[in-house]
């Protein structure tokens, strides 16, 4: 009787899904602001104004 051997091609297959995952937090790294200091982005203060005008008739 003969058995499948599967155990040979999986190799390239988790090389792939590895670098998949590596890209996907490098970006998101980039993406979330990419502050590597002590504290992160927690440390630091961030005014934001916004202002809103509905247009004159």
């Amino acid at each position: 009787m003969a058995e499948a051997n599967s155990s040979g091609g999986n190799g390239m297959l988790y090389f792939i899904v590895g670098a998949l995952c590596v890209v996907v937090a490098v970006g998101g790294f980039i993406l979330f602001g990419g502050n590597l200091s002590a504290g992160g982005a927690a440390n630091q203060a961030k005014s934001i104004d916004v202002k809103v005008e509905l247009p004159k008739k």
